[in-house]
């Protein structure tokens, strides 16, 4: 069972940055790939990016490419959601999640594991 937490969510005009980090408390953690999702109100939850295990190859959605940066440290069982250029629709909560079957995905059903969330608000 892995433990995903997620912090460094809050309230940001728009035009700020955010970074998100999520620890993880699973030893192995490079066996997983990690993704990023948010689920904004009257919204389904919604694909952000992904990262390989190594974090050599990653995929960002095209509304937040060129904004958005995930990154990982495997050394520290972290992964990263760094958010520039924040926009007032750009407000959900985020999650971080883990698979060990699907690299790079955009599905979440493919993902095992998920942390709790965190806020993120952008206003305008």
């Amino acid at each position: 069972q892995v433990q995903l937490v997620e912090s460094g969510g809050g309230l940001v005009q728009a035009g700020g940055s955010l970074r998100l980090s999520c620890a993880a408390s699973e030893r192995t953690f490079s066996n997983y790939a990690m993704g990023w999702f948010r689920l904004a109100p009257g919204k389904g939850r919604e694909f952000v990016a992904s990262i390989s295990r190594s974090g050599g190859s990653s995929y960002t959605e095209s509304s937040v490419k060129g904004r958005f940066t995930i990154s990982r440290d495997n050394a520290k069982n972290t992964v990263y959601l760094q958010m520039n250029s924040l926009k007032p629709e750009d407000t959900a909560v985020y999650y971080c999640a883990a698979t060990r079957v699907a690299p790079l995905s955009r599905i979440e059903d493919e993902y095992d594991y998920w942390g709790q969330g965190t806020q993120v608000t952008v206003s305008s």
